[in-house]
């Protein structure tokens, strides 16, 4: 196997991997291919596990970019959220096990916007644990920490996202019943409909990056985001809608024409929505979003 081939065999799990820790489709891009660089400039028939290698080399690459990252996001306007990594509007009809593994919360939204509570070895070390299932030894070496000092990483990152993550999610079929029912309402600005969907004091994170107009803080309480969307549909600003998909979870998808102007997606607890969240930024969004469009490496 030559060394494209076998870089191009690990580089699914590579970008999994980046995108988790970034929770950016092109910073994650970015950090697989200064991972291909080094590994088309090293020896690669003296490397005896090529897998370790490029792991190793893009955590500690991706934690360089989100340190990076961390400072530059102190200066942006209103909330961050991830970058969507696949939007589709239709399923794989055939998912693989990369696809089926999509469908995990893990690469939701709202997990990937919990994460951004972590700090960056906090972060690597939680998810190299929970998402990509490498033991305290591997997970020392690959970020620098003792196996003591790893281990209270992951127990205090567990302890800090339990709090943030719904008791108790809908089912696929509820779920997508309750996002239906919500753009149907949010299209019409149908206020009393919108918070009959909505907990009391359910939060609309909305991200524009100060490039369009979006909430710069988020939204507390059904009664204010109902009359939010009252406002957007008497003005007439409801842009055409249908559902679709976002990191394989089920999601409204907003477009101007043939590009596409947001998408939202929503947390469900208890059979009401309690967080939905919003990405507005165009630089976070595909320009154009087709019903085949290929699936990114989730």
């Amino acid at each position: 196997m030559n060394a494209e081939t076998a870089f191009q065999t690990h580089r699914p799990r590579l970008m999994a991997l980046a995108y988790r820790l970034l929770g950016s489709r092109s910073d994650a891009e970015d950090v697989v291919q200064d991972a291909w660089l080094r590994w088309a400039g090293s020896d690669a028939a003296a490397i005896v596990d090529p897998e370790a290698w490029l792991v190793t080399t893009t955590t500690r690459l991706g934690l360089d970019r989100l340190r990076a990252a961390k400072r530059e996001r102190t200066h942006y306007v209103g909330p961050w959220l991830a970058e969507p990594l696949a939007i589709t509007l239709e399923p794989d009809p055939a998912p693989g096990p990369a696809q089926l593994h999509a469908l995990a919360d893990d690469v939701s939204v709202a997990f990937l916007t919990l994460l951004e509570q972590l700090g960056p070895e906090e972060r690597a070390a939680f998810l190299l644990k929970e998402a990509f299932d490498h033991d305290y030894r591997e997970i020392a070496e690959l970020i620098g920490h003792s196996e003591a000092n790893c281990r209270q990483l992951v127990h205090r990152a567990r302890q800090r996202l339990q709090s943030g993550r719904p008791r108790f999610n809908a089912d696929a079929s509820q779920h997508r019943q309750l996002l239906a029912r919500f753009m149907d309402a949010s299209q019409r600005g149908d206020s009393e409909a919108i918070q009959a969907l909505l907990h009391a004091n359910a939060l609309l994170v909305s991200d524009g990056g100060g490039v369009v107009t979006a909430a710069v803080r988020p939204l507390r309480g059904a009664e204010r985001i109902g009359r939010l969307y009252w406002a957007i549909a008497r003005r007439g600003a409801a842009h055409p809608a249908q559902l679709g998909y976002v990191n394989g979870e089920p999601a409204i998808l907003r477009f101007e024409g043939d590009h596409l102007h947001s998408i939202t997606t929503i947390e469900v607890v208890d059979g009401r929505i309690a967080n939905l969240y919003s990405v507005l930024n165009p630089e976070k969004l595909p320009a154009v979003v087709t019903r085949r469009d290929t699936p990114a490496s989730l």
